[in-house]
């Protein structure tokens, strides 16, 4: 097993029976071939086992909270930022294949494909060892971004965006779906939101909510609501 593989299960604390799945979930598009896939199926299915085991994780954390109260600390969670502040904290940034075009041009510190690359890693430990395993390498590194949300659930970008437009005066923000690709079992949406006075943002997900969501969180971090 290549070296960057021995430092990856260390960090993530799994050791893989079937290491040919994180070798596939460490592969981009760009470095696949017919002899190794790249990691685009292992992203879809990975982004479904995250939500399960979060979505579980605070439903058991907060039992007197409401659908409406849990949603916002779910979105906070599962979305790509933080996936890719999570692949960075274990060093997936350094771990990713690329090719040689895309390795030269900094793609590896895309927020886009190191989260992508992380929900690939959850769904290869899934896949290797079962529900339990995956949970526990999630709740490794999520646990304290769950506690670090408090008692006091973050605000829903969306609604925090029109609540901020609504006091200058301005209209409400305007969402508009710009691009979808991939194939239907597992779509990805481009979506923008704009603003009256000229602010806008895009950010890109697997359903056009999370995309808007992801946009309105951009737009919010570009006009100074959000500091980090």
């Amino acid at each position: 097993m290549a070296a960057d593989e021995n430092a990856a299960e260390a960090r993530l604390g799994h050791r893989f029976d079937r290491p040919a799945l994180l070798d596939e979930a460490l592969t981009h598009s760009s470095a696949a071939s017919p002899s190794r896939p790249h990691n685009q199926r292992l992203e879809f299915l990975g982004d479904r086992v995250l939500g399960l085991v979060i979505a579980e994780a605070l439903a058991e954390r907060y039992p007197e909270a409401t659908e409406g109260e849990l949603a916002p600390r779910f979105n906070e969670l599962v979305r790509k930022e933080t996936c890719a502040a999570v692949a960075r904290e274990i060093g997936v940034d350094g771990w990713l294949r690329l090719g040689k075009a895309e390795s030269r041009s900094g793609v590896r510190r895309k927020t886009a494909i190191l989260g992508d690359a992380m929900e690939a890693v959850i769904a290869a430990i899934y896949l290797d060892a079962g529900l339990e395993a995956a949970r526990a390498a999630i709740l490794r590194f999520w646990t304290v971004r769950i506690e670090a949300q408090g008692d006091e659930a973050p605000r829903d970008p969306k609604t925090w965006l029109q609540e901020w437009a609504q006091g200058r005066g301005m209209r409400p923000p305007r969402y508009q779906v710009t691009g979808r690709e991939g194939p239907d079992h597992a779509p990805l949406f481009t979506v923008e939101v704009t603003l009256e006075n000229g602010g806008a943002a895009m950010a890109q997900a697997t359903s056009k909510r999370a995309a808007e969501q992801q946009a309105a969180y951009r737009l919010l971090h570009l006009i100074g609501e959000i500091d980090d």
